[in-house]
């Protein structure tokens, strides 16, 4: 794609926003930022920056001239397909792409893109790690909190891209027949492996419904060929269905056929991409011994009094927090709520019966969460994260765990789900 001077219109100005501006002025566009909120989302170097080369922009709002100006029209993932700006750009016959896919119009090197309701985050660090291992250059990118349009012109020294790959970053991908395609140059996102992890109930306050939310999931495999590979969980049956609509090569993982089978299915998934690249089992399994998990997910804080504190901030689903659950085998005093994503937190209840004592429910879920829980086991609802804490150290004995493990979205009250998690371990250090 050859974008020299078009007026590449970016909606969204988070940073996403701010790496697409700087692809697109180091690829001779013309870049314009268009964002709902203040200015105050960017930095200061970056205004600085967007000042100095001339960069259009508006805030606290997008207006209708503004987008019709663009010769193409790039979304951050933030940015709902559904959004005004989308509709004014389609009415106009703009092209739309989302940043995934415009960012991989210029990608040079193989692309492994994992996607999945849980567990991205973990398989992509692996997939890094054992490609790494076996003397392989990897940039790993995405949604794990590194935009792929930042890295996607500093490739020369790599071998692979790993991306891991959310529902919204997937929604915008235009199918293989898009008429959008027509006389633009615009080829689809097409990796040369897509991992689908599994798939349940997320992001229902994004997605009209679980229907939506899948078809947005297997886009991630819609632009592939015979020379590319899908990467399937055997025990998913909505994954299974989609093997028929791949034209790539299928593999499955945690197959009861499976030679390299795990225990762990994350670690299952991360053996057959392995295979796939040619990295040998022994070489797999040694990093899955050295691994020492990510940052917000399951993460043991402090032992305090014989009290686990265990950051799970990561956990904005239903299905993450069942795993925290299945893993745990202290009893749990459990810290959860945030916004919610329309997500039914009954199909807990047996879990959460068996083996929480009591919940600590906070943000705009709490009242939904003690709809759930109430009956099952001990439950109080808190203003905030660090009155939740105070309340769950006093009522833990030795031998318990705290864990904070939201099945919520935090922007009620953080930033994001990394900011969460540190706030929790900010205080967790502080009590006494």
């Amino acid at each position: 794609m050859d974008i020299a001077g078009k007026k590449i219109v970016i909606i969204g100005a988070k940073r996403s926003g701010m790496a697409l501006a700087r692809l697109v002025t180091s690829l001779n566009g013309k870049a314009g930022i268009s964002e709902q909120g203040p200015g105050d989302c960017v930095t200061q170097e970056f205004k600085d920056w967007a000042f100095d080369h001339d960069i259009a922009s508006e805030f606290n709002g997008h207006t209708q001239e503004f987008v019709e100006e663009g010769d193409l029209v790039v979304l951050s993932p933030g940015v709902r397909f559904d959004a005004p700006p989308v509709g004014w750009a389609r009415d106009k016959e703009i092209p739309v792409l989302g940043e995934i896919e415009f960012a991989a119009q210029f990608c040079t090197k193989p692309i492994i893109a994992v996607t999945g309701s849980n567990g991205k985050t973990t398989v992509s660090t692996l997939i890094k790690d054992i490609l790494q291992r076996g003397g392989h250059r990897v940039c790993l990118c995405g949604n794990i909190g590194f935009p792929f349009s930042e890295f996607v012109l500093d490739l020369d020294d790599k071998d692979y891209v790993v991306l891991e790959i959310s529902s919204f970053q997937l929604e915008s991908v235009l199918d293989p027949d898009s008429p959008l395609r027509s006389g633009q140059s615009v080829q689809g996102f097409k990796p040369y492996i897509a991992v689908i992890l599994n798939f349940s109930q997320n992001h229902l306050d994004r997605h009209k419904d679980l229907q939506e939310y899948l078809e947005a999931k297997k886009k991630v495999f819609l632009n592939q060929g015979q020379d590319d590979f899908v990467v399937l969980n055997y025990n998913d049956l909505q994954l299974k269905k989609l093997a028929s609509e791949a034209r790539s090569r299928v593999v499955y993982f945690d197959s009861p056929s499976e030679e390299r089978k795990s225990s762990n299915p994350n670690y299952s998934a991360v053996l057959e991409v392995g295979k796939i690249l040619g990295v040998d089992e022994e070489s797999c399994r040694e990093v899955f011994q050295e691994f020492r998990g990510i940052e917000h997910r399951l993460e043991k804080v402090r032992d305090l009094d014989g009290i686990d504190f265990i950051n799970d901030s990561k956990a904005t689903t239903v299905e993450a927090a069942r795993w925290a659950l299945r893993n745990i085998d202290r009893p749990i005093v459990m810290i959860c709520g945030g916004k919610d994503k329309n997500i039914n937190f009954s199909v807990l209840t047996e879990p959460v019966q068996q083996k929480v004592k009591k919940i600590y429910a906070i943000g705009e879920a709490r009242q939904k969460i003690r709809q759930a829980f109430d009956a099952v086991t001990g439950f109080e609802e808190c203003e905030g994260l660090e009155e939740a804490v105070v309340k769950a150290r006093k009522n833990a004995s030795e031998g318990d765990c705290v864990l904070l493990s939201p099945m919520c979205a935090s922007f009620d009250m953080f930033t994001d789900f990394e900011h969460r998690g540190r706030v929790f371990k900010e205080i967790v250090h502080r009590l006494e």
